[in-house]
């Protein structure tokens, strides 16, 4: 009783814990992911400052050459993709370690399917002489969606390692217990998703703004 009353006179208690205390909490590897975000939406947000002030300077019509029909196919891969990595988490506490890599087998394709769409858009961007003749547009467009897909190749980088460490544990039931009691992988399983979540949203946005002023 005198323990629960001293807790209880304590100065702050009860009060909800500072944003300062709360980033204490996060795990060191999370809080490094989170930051590695900030500074890709500002990389991005620059970017594309700089595309939307070119494009006003040069007073060129929107929809003087089509947007590849291409970044459309790969935005819908992109979600699909978004959506089997989120059925992840739910195979992991399921103890379903077959599931489990057949799900990120399936997001790892579908990544790969994504950049090969990418790279025919920018095939088709060439074929408009966008990028010849040196438009606003065309350029911006381009490099605004290889440095998306660069950071995407990073994410299936680290993708392809969580599946083979999936792939080599679900081949003993020794191996795939310690994996799934793991708070290791649990973490990495965690990290990834964000990632690849927050990455599925930018080029959603990036799309959309392409659409906009294209």
């Amino acid at each position: 009783m005198n323990s629960d009353k001293e807790r209880k006179d304590k100065v702050g208690a009860g009060q909800p814990a500072s944003a300062f205390a709360r980033i204490e909490r996060v795990p060191p590897l999370l809080l490094l992911l989170y930051l590695g975000l900030a500074g890709i939406t500002v990389l991005f947000i620059g970017l594309v400052v700089a595309y939307v002030y070119t494009r006003h300077l040069s007073g060129l019509p929107t929809g003087l050459h089509p947007l590849p029909r291409y970044f459309s196919l790969s935005t819908i891969v992109l979600l699909v993709s978004s959506y089997t990595l989120s059925q992840a988490r739910r195979l992991y506490q399921q103890d379903d370690m077959t599931s489990l890599a057949r799900c990120l087998g399936a997001t790892l394709i579908l990544g790969c399917i994504f950049a090969g769409l990418q790279v025919v858009g920018w095939r088709e961007l060439l074929a408009h002489d966008a990028l010849i003749k040196g438009e606003a547009s065309g350029t911006y467009v381009s490099l605004i969606s290889a440095l998306h897909a660069a950071h995407l190749l990073g994410g299936m980088v680290f993708l392809l390692t969580l599946l083979l460490r999936t792939l080599h544990a679900s081949r003993d039931a020794v191996r795939s217990l310690v994996f799934i009691r793991n708070p290791y992988r649990r973490m990495q399983l965690r990290m990834l998703g964000i990632y690849w979540h927050f990455i599925d949203g930018l080029w959603v946005a990036l799309f959309a703004l392409f659409l906009f002023l294209y």
